[in-house]
């Protein structure tokens, strides 16, 4: 895979040395507002286990950064470290302009974090949470109210504040855990899977409330495994082996060289019969990967290969190739080859 040196800039103008990531993020200039994350060189080991490498990263106000790997791979140990919640073996980092190891702290207290599993108090009522979480943060009297208040609007949990906890069903207990993340106004908001429990509807209303504050100015930084969620990010980050392998806007990481492939072309096919034509294709010379996305095929083959051969060895099998048409790589296919490069590379 090729290169693409990632360079990054602290608060006081130093540029690190280049990292060995294969996309950078946009670096600003000098002058710009202080990142709400910042990362050099950070590493976490465990005895004889490196849990994270060398991650640089940057990202800025209001941005929804997505950060995406295997389970494993790194994801929740680089949240705990930027949250000030384990010391990182070496390497710099800063949140909201503070090191992590000189202000843990401070930091705490200008993010707010929401876990995978909802880790609230399941016997108080949805007001009982908040109010603990206000007090938590040192947040009372009439702002707290007043704070309170707002969060429950702008989640829209106002019809269950006196139902206890373990009564609300999956999707309402993110509302609450993000309402109670919320209330004492963070910068940055640490979201790990938000929508592992939820149905479609729930997914999409989290997300439109994402927006929103995001376009407030709030940072937010999201990992999820589904990649409809990541085309929806500003940037996605790929950690695997507890390495950053790339970082950049959705479509920068589709056009990257190793995803596209050297003499090789993307299709979808509709065919009939669906499952049958999978099993059909997979065996063809020319064909290097197929894979099924609903009612149709993804095919990755040689792009000498024309579409009436194609069409013709199906037809040959028993298969009906109703329609064919070039597309793009997915995120996921993004990820997947990468994943596989990594393998293949034997590097980890």
């Amino acid at each position: 895979m090729d290169v693409v040196s990632q360079s990054v800039l602290f608060s006081d103008g130093q540029r690190p040395a280049q990292a060995d990531s294969l996309l950078a993020p946009s670096v600003l200039p000098a002058d710009s507002l202080v990142p709400s994350i910042l990362a050099h060189k950070l590493t976490r080991r465990f005895s004889q286990k490196t849990a994270v490498q060398d991650l640089d990263l940057r990202i800025d106000r209001g941005e929804i950064f997505g950060f995406l790997g295997p389970n494993g791979s790194g994801k929740s140990t680089t949240i705990k470290m930027l949250c000030g919640l384990l010391t990182p073996t070496s390497g710099l980092a800063e949140v909201c302009g503070l090191n992590v190891n000189e202000h843990a702290e401070e930091i705490r207290s200008q993010i707010g974090y929401m876990p995978q599993k909802f880790s609230l108090y399941e016997d108080l009522t949805v007001m009982e949470n908040l109010n603990f979480s206000a007090n938590l943060y040192g947040v009372t009297g009439k702002l707290a109210k007043e704070r309170q208040q707002t969060v429950i609007d702008l989640v829209g949990i106002g019809g269950y504040t006196n139902y206890l906890a373990k009564q609300l069903s999956g999707g309402w207990k993110q509302r609450l855990a993000l309402a109670c993340a919320l209330v004492h106004e963070p910068s940055i908001i640490f979201l790990d899977e938000p929508t592992a429990s939820m149905d479609p509807v729930a997914r999409r209303e989290l997300w439109d409330l994402l927006f929103s504050l995001a376009s407030d100015g709030i940072t937010l930084f999201v990992t999820t495994h589904y990649m409809d969620e990541a085309e929806r990010c500003t940037r996605v980050g790929y950690i695997a082996h507890g390495k950053l392998l790339v970082c950049g806007e959705p479509d920068e990481l589709r056009h990257l060289p190793a995803v596209r492939g050297e003499g090789q072309a993307r299709y979808e096919l509709f065919c009939r019969p669906s499952v049958r034509a999978f099993n059909k294709i997979k065996p063809l010379p020319y064909i290097r990967e197929v894979t099924i996305f609903g009612q149709t095929l993804h095919v990755v083959m040689h792009e000498e290969v024309a579409e009436d051969t194609l069409r013709h060895d199906l037809a040959q099998k028993g298969v009906e190739v109703v329609s064919v048409r070039a597309i793009e790589p997915s995120l996921e296919d993004v990820f997947v080859t990468l994943a596989a490069g990594v393998t293949a590379s034997g590097a980890f």
